[in-house]
């Protein structure tokens, strides 16, 4: 295991703080360097629409403030754990912010299911899934749909047909 990994998973209850912990750590990830495009190099996931939503303005917020020279309980915590001053801090939230909304779409603070169906439509191709796909939620029907392809491959596929027949028996 790589004991540099930067990967971190935070698990609390709701009320606790998870938001603004995650969106300091998000913060002081795109501001401990000088490169105005870190945040392409971040994907934060979260379960839910309303979570991204509230991450992503939570975090265009305190840019937005911390590069007009407003402070806040944020500014003060990153400008101590980053060991900056409130003019260093203020330079490269302006300059990560400009960044951001110019690449909007490479800002990835974004759901569980967003991001797999993202990677699934990628390598549609790879998959032998058509082009044009889409995504069903409703489980009785998906597993309607396999149980009748299941048995539609009985007599075809001896070693399914045999499981089938065990099954049955058994």
């Amino acid at each position: 295991m790589n004991q540099n990994s930067s990967f971190r998973v935070y698990n609390a209850s709701a009320g606790s703080g998870k938001t603004f912990s995650l969106v300091k750590e998000y913060l002081k990830k795109v501001l401990e360097t000088t490169s105005r495009f870190q945040f392409q190099k971040i994907l934060a996931i979260t379960f839910t629409n309303k979570a991204a939503a509230e991450m992503k303005d939570r975090v265009l917020q305190n840019l937005k403030l911390f590069s007009e020279g407003f402070d806040n309980d944020m500014s003060v915590l990153l400008q101590e754990e980053l060991s900056f001053d409130k003019k260093t801090l203020q330079e490269r939230s302006k300059t990560i912010l400009e960044a951001i909304l110019q690449n909007y779409a490479a800002f990835n603070i974004t759901t569980i299911d967003s991001f797999t169906h993202k990677i699934i439509r990628n390598f549609a191709y790879d998959l032998g899934l058509p082009l044009n796909f889409e995504v069903e939620m409703d489980g009785a029907r998906l597993l309607s749909e396999a149980v009748d392809i299941l048995i539609s491959k009985i007599g075809e596929n001896k070693e399914l047909t045999q499981i089938l027949i065990d099954y049955a028996i058994g």
